[in-house]
């Protein structure tokens, strides 16, 4: 015999509504940002997607920047996933700069419309901006220390501060998966990415000793 209250039972309901009409709106979105930018699409189409109304849509999201970034944290985990052998040090040197930039390539090339549209919603929503940029720094403490740990086993060459250099590597990633998602002529092919990624890392941590 259930032990749960009657009157709980409502409550679970509409709480499991709730989960799936949130679902439905960042279904919508993600399916309508295959095929359109994040400026072509309104609140009438998401709502019209997801089979919600416009203040339904308003209940989960206070606008569509709002619905990416949400969007968003599937992508945070999956790199933080790639980025678990780095962060463990699992590998040789190569084997773990490798697989980390090839999981920061192949996490773009799993999501290349969401990615887009991330770069638009960060541009114009303080709050998304702030979450981008939070997202960034967690990484930088523990890159930095895999290099300190790397220099005290000697496979690594000694250099900059650690943090520092995490931060400009972190952010040289961030600059590579732009031109990634922004195309057009100049734009880097990923392979290309993925090969120039590796070898900055390499011998900036390891210099001649990789």
């Amino acid at each position: 015999m259930s032990t749960r209250p009657a009157a709980d039972e409502p409550r679970t309901r509409r709480a499991h509504k709730g989960e799936e009409r949130r679902a439905a709106i960042l279904e919508a979105v993600e399916t309508l940002l295959e095929d359109h930018t994040l400026d072509e699409i309104s609140i009438n189409d998401i709502s019209r997607a997801a089979g919600v109304t416009r203040s339904g849509f308003y209940f989960y999201f206070d606008n569509k920047a709002k619905a990416v970034a949400a969007l968003s944290r599937t992508v945070y985990r999956e790199m933080q996933d790639g980025a678990r052998a780095y962060l463990d040090r699992v590998g040789s040197p190569r084997q773990m700069i490798e697989g980390l930039i090839s999981e920061v390539i192949a996490t773009w090339e799993r999501h290349p419309n969401l990615y887009r549209a991330l770069r638009d919603a960060r541009d114009r929503d303080p709050s998304v901006r702030q979450m981008w940029d939070d997202d960034r720094s967690s990484y930088v403490d523990p890159v930095a220390a895999v290099i300190d740990a790397e220099r005290e086993s000697g496979r690594a060459v000694a250099g900059p501060d650690s943090r520092a250099l995490a931060v400009v590597l972190l952010d040289m990633n961030d600059r590579a998966v732009e031109s990634l998602s922004r195309g057009g002529p100049g734009a880097l092919a990923p392979d290309a990415a993925r090969e120039a990624l590796v070898a900055v890392w390499l011998n900036t941590i390891y210099g001649s000793k990789q």
